[in-house]
């Protein structure tokens, strides 16, 4: 079973595009998890309006992003979770070529092409602006190399992913996943790009996004996640 948790918050503008691209390549006994930081917008609406069982609709009690994504997670009843974020589109083979990389790893994760509004390729994949995706705990804590949207995973790493850090601007959740992943269980980067990741100027998250965070605060990040990462060694 599958379950693809979403994160939404006013998302009315391409929530129906990203669901559709999801919808068709699951089975009947599937799901998707969205879980709504409480839009003041359209975005239930239309979702309701799909009228499909396998949507599931729950509601983030502790706001934020982060807390958001958690909170989907949470209500997950899937073998494989898929992350979505709700304003991309999924390529059509993305869930057949994830499912079977995850038959033999715990955590996966694929490069995504970068989008505009109108889903016109900038030219650019996320994995150039990365660093190539390239794979590793050490890697990625010095220089996050992964998207959210992109990845999926096993349920058994469960109970070292959750809960999140509750400081969640030094350690978000693409970024705790991705850490916990590597440090603890079989990873696997896929090259081909399986996301439409667009950008509109709006978005929620900022993955690609030249950082303008300070030195000090990048490296306060970085011991903070470590260090919360190796205390869920007796997890």
């Amino acid at each position: 079973m599958i379950s693809v948790c979403i994160a939404t918050y006013n998302g009315e503008k391409y929530i129906r595009e990203q669901l559709l691209s999801i919808l068709f390549q699951l089975e009947s006994h599937d799901e998707i998890i969205i879980s709504d930081d409480h839009s003041t917008d359209e975005t239930i609406s239309i979702i309701k309006s799909l009228n499909d069982n396998r949507i599931k609709i729950f509601f983030n009690v502790k706001k934020g992003y982060t807390n958001n994504f958690q909170n989907a997670i949470l209500q997950a009843s899937g073998d494989h979770i898929f992350l979505s974020d709700q304003d991309d589109v999924w390529e059509k083979n993305k869930v057949k070529v994830m499912s079977e990389f995850l038959k033999e790893h715990d955590f996966v994760v694929s490069n995504a092409k970068i989008v505009d509004e109108n889903l016109v390729p900038t030219g650019l994949t996320f994995f150039e602006m990365r660093g190539g995706g390239t794979k590793g705990f050490w890697s990625n804590l010095i220089k996050a190399k992964y998207l959210g949207c992109c990845m999926a995973f096993n349920k058994n790493i469960l109970p070292k992913l959750i809960p999140f850090p509750q400081k969640v601007k030094l350690c978000p959740h693409d970024l705790w996943l991705s850490l916990i992943s590597e440090f603890y269980y079989k990873t696997y980067v896929i090259s081909e790009h399986l996301v439409l990741y667009r950008r509109h100027g709006h978005n929620v998250s900022t993955g690609a996004a030249k950082s303008t965070s300070s030195f000090l605060f990048k490296v306060k990040f970085r011991v903070y996640s470590f260090f919360k990462v190796i205390c869920r060694a007796t997890a």
